[in-house]
């Protein structure tokens, strides 16, 4: 097993930051040392295999995207990353674990659906990785297989209140899968999104032959996202299960959250850098098909009704509980191009695993969070809400060596021939420029990213076996 050593750093934890340096050992921090300590020898750094200089940079936790969908069939056809390509373009932008979906489909089994991701999963990732359940057919064998499931570390459960006839969960079926979540004390989580308003809209759009993809955004509303929101707080309410609502976009949904969370509830909000960055009018209106690129649901929202920056406000009071990417990939070239004329046929998804951590960080330099918010969002309340924490998303002894050295002073350019290697024919952040940069990237004690070179595997990462949420009330 080699020993390495971080000097020279700021960590940034949740709570503050400290000049503090990092010893690994094999795959775990095992000491934070004061600069300067003999505590482990008057020569530590000659003593271990490789010291990482981190003068001047951050010190951070490896970040922990809880929301991602790597070779999920969508639409007729699949998403375009692969495990393997999608977690290696993770683990450039600073993610050590991703937590994909297995995909439940009406007459399938929750076991069987589940035992097919990990056969995708297996050996094909770079960083570590876990598992939700999409539950898509609520049954009484579907609802008996739940606790099954949470045995082997899959500990929670995604329902849908959007896609009739694919995921779609009637409001009957939502209460009996909450009632088996209060049951066990596994995290529901929820799509909200009134779908069978939307199916409706989205016919009258087609109907008057408005086709192109700026009407996804608008046969989508807000207030179909309010609505649901808030029917699926009331049903969480009834039942007493632990309430995550997946992708909120809409600030109104966002008060509903706050509102519960006012009152005590175990309810918990994750937004996506999409919907803090990217419009309804810039992006989905783009001319032409181009707005294609930026169709996924929740929809991107109308700036000019302030979603972004209320969104910026939610993360920093603490109602946003997490950021994830909801990395859904697909080409424009024979994919994204089945909707060409019938913008429901585009393929929902934006790709962004590798964009996460610095898009967030621009936030930081903006002035819109502080350094320790971004890393609470982006790796330790994550940890936290899927059961992997103090092994993930914290710079701490005992935990995993998943960590990133970030550097202020770097720049980053994102797009397509740039920093780019998400398995993608374009870039949803093409343009963007960012006030700092990945530096180095560790998981479990191996570096596997070095001033944007690779050095891992297609194998490194490993299966987590999660608990139940520790972010509970």
């Amino acid at each position: 097993m080699s020993t390495t050593l971080i000097s020279g750093g700021t960590v940034i934890s949740a709570t503050g930051r400290q000049l503090i340096d990092v010893l690994i050992d094999g795959e775990s921090i095992v000491a934070l040392i004061e600069p300067g300590s003999a505590t482990f020898g008057a020569d530590l750094a000659g003593s271990v295999d490789e010291v990482i200089d981190a003068t001047g940079k951050y010190v951070i936790p490896g970040g922990v995207d809880a929301h991602t969908h790597m070779q999920m069939p969508f639409g007729g056809t699949t998403a375009s990353d692969t495990f393997e390509t999608g977690t290696r373009a993770a683990a450039f932008g600073g993610t050590t674990t991703i937590v994909d979906f297995a995909i439940q489909t009406p007459g399938q089994r929750l076991q069987d659906t589940l035992a097919q991701w990990h056969e995708k999963a297996a050996g094909n990732c770079a960083i570590d990785y876990g598992f939700h359940q999409i539950v898509g057919d609520v049954n009484d064998e579907s609802i008996s297989a739940m606790g099954e499931l949470i045995t082997e570390g899959v500990t929670s459960f995604k329902l849908f209140m959007a896609y009739p006839g694919v995921y779609y969960s009637n409001d009957g079926q939502i209460l009996r899968a909450m009632q088996k979540s209060a049951d066990t004390g596994a995290l529901m989580m929820m799509h909200a999104e009134n779908g069978i308003a939307i199916d409706e809209l989205v016919s009258q759009h087609l109907k008057r032959g408005e086709t192109s993809p700026y009407y996804h955004g608008v046969s989508r509303p807000w207030q179909l996202e309010e609505e649901a929101t808030h029917r699926a707080i009331m049903l969480a309410d009834v039942t007493g299960a632990p309430l995550y609502v997946v992708h909120v976009s809409a600030r109104q949904a966002l008060e509903q959250i706050a509102t519960a969370r006012g009152r005590g509830a175990n309810v918990f909000a994750e937004t996506c850098p999409q919907y803090l960055y990217l419009s309804l009018e810039e992006q989905l209106g783009a001319p032409g098909f181009e707005g294609a690129k930026w169709v996924c649901s929740t929809p991107l929202r109308s700036r000019a009704e302030g979603h972004q920056d209320e969104l910026w406000k939610f993360i920093r009071t603490g109602d946003v509980a997490g950021v994830a990417t909801d990395h859904c990939p697909f080409c424009m070239v024979d994919q994204k191009e089945l909707g060409i004329s019938d913008f429901s046929k585009i393929p929902n998804g934006i790709g962004g695993v590798e964009h996460r951590l610095d898009l967030m960080y621009q936030g930081v330099v903006d002035g819109r969070i502080s350094l320790e918010r971004w890393v609470e969002v982006c790796a330790t309340t994550p940890a936290r809400m899927f059961g992997m924490y103090p092994r993930k998303g914290v710079i701490s002894p005992g935990a995993d060596a998943d960590v990133v050295v970030y550097d202020p002073n770097g720049h980053t350019s994102i797009g397509v021939d740039k920093t780019h290697h998400m398995n993608m024919d374009y870039s949803a952040w093409e343009g963007f420029e960012i006030d700092g940069a990945v530096d180095t990237v560790l998981s479990r004690g191996k570096k596997i990213v070095e001033r944007r070179t690779y050095l891992g595997s297609r194998a490194d990462g490993q299966f987590v076996r999660r608990e139940l949420s520790q972010n509970l009330i």
